[in-house]
């Protein structure tokens, strides 16, 4: 491990996990009174990813998925999601709104530990060592769980004008980054 390449993977999963970007998503889903614990979606997070650095391959290979169809499953949920940020209406349904944990899904998959952050990890293995992949991934993770923790913080500090502008802005991208994410993986 050099510290050259754990900066460059840490830098290279931020950019793919995007979590200021999902934090207009994640603040939305609060405000409708989704329960999001940030301790839970982090641990699930970390439990995917490291799995993945593991396991990944192995793993759709056992279900005969193969790596794009995975990321294109990924996308449909974004995609989803997208667009109960620009419409306003909800997709992902619970029986008790006031009970509802969006801490697994859709907040540690696929928004953070999506099928590009996946696919990503996977990648890297052939690039950089395993201890550097570990280290940039706790690195986000220790970020994440930061940013988790301050959304209430920094919903207050939003204007609900700012916030639904956030909102359907976000969306769009997402929608983008869905659309983007399939046509890449489509063979």
């Amino acid at each position: 491990m050099n510290f050259t390449s754990v900066l460059t993977v840490t830098i290279i999963l931020f950019s793919v996990i995007d979590i200021l970007g999902s934090l207009p998503i994640i603040i939305s889903m609060k405000k409708e009174g989704v329960v999001i614990s940030p301790k839970t979606a982090t641990i699930v997070s970390a439990a995917i990813m490291i799995s993945f650095l593991f396991f990944g391959a192995s793993i759709l290979g056992l279900f005969g998925i193969e790596i794009s169809s995975f990321a294109i499953a990924g996308s449909l949920v974004m995609f989803f999601i997208g667009l109960e940020m620009i419409l306003g209406q909800r997709f992902f349904r619970s029986d008790n709104i006031e009970n509802a944990s969006g801490s697994i899904v859709p907040i540690a998959f696929p928004l953070l530990a999506g099928a590009g952050t996946l696919t990503t990890i996977i990648s890297l293995r052939v690039e950089y060592d395993t201890f550097s992949i570990i280290t940039a991934i706790m690195i986000n993770l220790i970020i994440i769980y930061v940013l988790l923790r301050s959304t209430d913080w920094l919903s207050k500090k939003m204007t609900p004008q700012v916030s639904a502008t956030f909102r359907k802005v976000f969306g769009i991208i997402l929608l983008a980054i869905a659309i983007q994410i399939t046509k890449n993986n489509l063979v």
